[in-house]
């Protein structure tokens, strides 16, 4: 049997991960919302790998309370992840993974397509979801990670927000609101570009997002966060001075609707 991985975030994707990693051979030590991770640091001071699956939220606090011991072997799994989340927290070359795969409440995970993973444990991460049949593929270096880590945010950030005016699934979204589509993630890539620094391909980003469309038509656009999401954005583009026009419609809508 392997060394112990230990998993902050016990919630229904750090389930997967406790799964994949236990039938791959690994002790899984779970840590719970409102543990002192110092006292849990006490006790596991040398595990394989600490698993981060908390949600958005919640990343920046358990990160900043990460002991020094264990900043070295972090694997973290959040949406809307990019490098400056965790160099906010002076943390160096982390295992990240983009999860491409769906799991909610009583149902088993779904995977849409290969979940791209890259640092020093990405092996291990490969290994154990391949361990439950969930495809995993190790990347070749930080800058196709960093295209990865915005390729989801292009897509969850998308059908999140333009859900909150059309409804509906990914596959509808396409094939009806396709211009509204491009508008929503042509905002969503001028935010992302200005948080990482630089500019990536942008119909590259749009065919990785149909791709993802294409993996699983049926899926609901609008999510429990999506009106966080938005807010958020909204933020960083008045941070940035940006204008996306698309957002803001949306924004204007929904305080319609809820007034309405």
């Amino acid at each position: 049997m392997g060394k112990a991985v230990v998993l902050i975030g016990v919630g229904e994707m750090g389930g997967v991960f406790a799964r994949g990693f236990l039938r791959a051979g690994y002790p899984v030590y779970p840590v719970e919302q409102g543990t002192d991770i110092n006292s849990v640091y006490g006790e596991m001071t040398d595990p394989l790998a600490v698993i981060v699956g908390v949600a958005e939220k919640d990343l920046h606090a358990v990160l900043e309370s990460v002991p020094e011991g264990w900043r070295d072997r972090l694997i973290l799994l959040q949406n809307e992840l990019l490098p400056r989340d965790w160099q906010a927290h002076n943390i160096v070359n982390p295992t990240v993974i983009s999860m491409w795969s769906e799991k909610k409440r009583g149902q088993d995970v779904k995977v849409i397509i290969p979940s791209p993973v890259f640092g020093p444990h990405a092996e291990i991460v490969k290994e154990a979801l391949n361990a439950i049949n969930i495809d995993c593929t190790v990347v070749a270096d930080e800058d196709a990670m960093l295209s990865e880590l915005v390729a989801k945010n292009v897509y969850i950030l998308t059908v999140n927000i333009a859900g909150m005016k059309v409804g509906g699934t990914v596959g509808e979204l396409w094939a009806e609101h396709q211009d509204f589509a491009r508008g929503v993630a042509g905002d969503v890539m001028d935010i992302q570009f200005r948080l990482i620094g630089k500019e990536l391909d942008r119909q590259k980003l749009i065919d990785g997002m149909v791709e993802a469309f294409n993996g699983d038509l049926d899926h609901k656009c609008m999510g429990r966060s999506a009106p966080a999401r938005l807010e958020r954005a909204l933020s960083q583009a008045e941070e940035f001075g940006l204008e996306v026009e698309t957002l803001k419609e949306i924004s204007k809508h929904k305080d319609q609707t809820a007034v309405s």
